[in-house]
């Protein structure tokens, strides 16, 4: 094992070096960084390539010993111009990131599939990969349709973020991972959750909330992770209103660690870390 990973939505008050120490404090040796908003006003911390807290924050990074395995939250629209994440691009380069996370939030197909292949040109000249996540409530809403969008676009630097809630809570199924080209798979989230979902008009706030720590639910997270490719890099989402962030991220560590290493076999082959 490489480390486990924790994303920002697990602990979102924090800012980006206060998350650094609190997360390395619980026993996270990676972090993903909301640095840009799900949606215009929601929380996020933007930092500039080349500025004076982008130097403090590396600082901070390597004080810790921590990396940083993903950047978010890009949602792709109609309107999307893909020339205006040149910016954020930068800064995940800068932080070492691994890769950019996006959402397919545009019904038109074919407009969204070349929006996305253009982002990962554009990431790739700064050493990114681009996952989409899919979620139940977006127009990218299954494992399939996120990749047929990747599939789509034909970009080697481009993958899918299976998160685990968003994969039951959009009808999926272990057996739907057979069936996707492992080389699509790079990056899982962890959380768990009841297996009988919540009503329709409660679905986000559930994943935005809600969730679970694994092994305290009834989602197959053993079999999913047997069924993932065994590179995938694992991180814990798990944001929950019942606790302080800090109380979080230490739950999040121990418990996860504890279920990863007493409840799942772990080969050599398995890097637990964050794609986060």
């Amino acid at each position: 094992m490489t480390g486990l990973g924790v994303a920002h939505l697990t602990a979102l008050q924090l800012a980006p070096a206060r998350l650094v120490r609190e997360a390395r404090h619980a026993g996270f040796s990676a972090v993903g960084l909301r640095l840009h908003p799900v949606m215009a006003g929601a929380l996020a911390y933007p930092v500039a390539a080349g500025s004076q807290a982008m130097r403090e924050l590396r600082a901070v990074l390597a004080g810790e010993g921590v990396r940083v395995t993903d950047i978010e939250f890009v949602s792709l629209t109609a309107q999307t111009r893909v020339a205006d994440y040149q910016p954020l691009l930068a800064a995940g380069a800068e932080l070492g990131a691994v890769s950019l996370t996006v959402s397919g939030d545009d019904e038109d197909v074919a407009r969204l599939t070349s929006n996305f292949a253009a982002l990962c040109e554009l990431a790739r000249g700064h050493g990114l990969r681009v996952d989409l996540e899919f979620m139940r409530w977006r127009p990218v809403a299954t494992l399939q349709q996120a990749c047929a969008v990747v599939t789509g676009a034909g970009q080697a630097n481009s993958g899918v973020l299976v998160d685990a809630l968003h994969l039951f809570r959009s009808g999926g199924q272990v057996v739907d991972i057979g069936a996707v080209d492992p080389h699509l798979l790079r990056a899982v989230q962890l959380c768990d959750a009841p297996m009988l979902a919540p009503a329709e008009a409660l679905i986000i706030a559930e994943a935005r909330e809600g969730r679970l720590l694994p092994g305290e639910g009834q989602l197959p997270l053993a079999t999913l992770l047997a069924a993932l490719p065994g590179d995938v890099k694992i991180s814990v989402e798990v944001p929950c209103a019942g606790l302080p962030a800090e109380q979080r991220l230490q739950a999040a560590a121990q418990v996860t660690h504890g279920w990863l290493h007493g409840r799942r076999p772990v080969s050599p082959a398995v890097q637990v870390a964050g794609h986060c």
